[in-house]
């Protein structure tokens, strides 16, 4: 039996989730949460082999989580579950510890042999980001300027371009208006952008605009 938990800030898409993966003998689900705290104490309390992790939940950030789950339970395999298409989200998750990558839109017919695949120590990523892997672990490789932000830059860096206030941001993320400002000062400077016009033209050619979750 493989044990589940359910990681995703909308009551409605665990439930989804949950009726995909109850008709399969060998998958339970053990437990749920809908926010960084709550996969924390999930990950402390609960004995399970799998979670399934939503990229975009408020507070800690998908990335900030996945580094802090591998950290407390090295041996827990996590199945990112997006709304992004865009490899770059995939490229950072698998980075920062994740065993697989599934956009929510194609869950409905992969989300159980994902979960199987990364259970019996498997990966679960497209080959288009498997390509995008390997690119950046040459050497002299070329890669686009956004490659190269931290996770929380590109994260602030998302949402900016998204056309959320660094306000908005600073209480998504739960940190100062002044941090915030900071990691966009940065991401400008390395991204070589002058102003926020640039950096929302940038996202659009680079396919990194597409809408927030609500």
């Amino acid at each position: 039996m493989i044990r589940i938990v359910i990681a995703d800030d909308h009551a409605i898409v665990r439930e989804g989730l949950k009726r995909i993966v109850s008709s399969a003998d060998d998958l339970q689900v053990v437990a749920e949460a809908a926010n960084g705290t709550e996969v924390m104490q999930r990950v402390r309390e609960s004995d399970f082999e799998v979670l399934v992790l939503d990229l975009s939940m408020p507070g800690r950030s998908g990335m900030e989580l996945i580094k802090l789950v591998r950290s407390e339970k090295p041996k827990v395999r996590i199945l990112v579950l997006s709304m992004h298409q865009e490899l770059q989200y995939a490229v950072r998750a698998i980075k920062s510890g994740a065993s697989g990558y599934l956009t929510k839109e194609s869950a409905p017919g992969q989300l159980e042999q994902a979960i199987r695949k990364i259970a019996a120590g498997g990966a679960f990523i497209s080959a288009e980001v498997a390509e995008q892997l390997a690119l950046s672990a040459m050497p002299g490789g070329s890669s686009a300027p956004h490659e190269s932000l931290s996770n929380r830059e590109f994260e602030v860096f998302r949402l900016i371009a998204a056309g959320v206030s660094v306000t908005d941001i600073a209480t998504r993320l739960k940190l100062s208006v002044k941090t915030i400002s900071t990691h966009k000062a940065n991401l400008m400077q390395k991204m070589g952008l002058q102003n926020q016009s640039e950096l929302i033209r940038y996202a659009i050619k680079h396919g990194v605009s597409e809408p927030l979750e609500p």
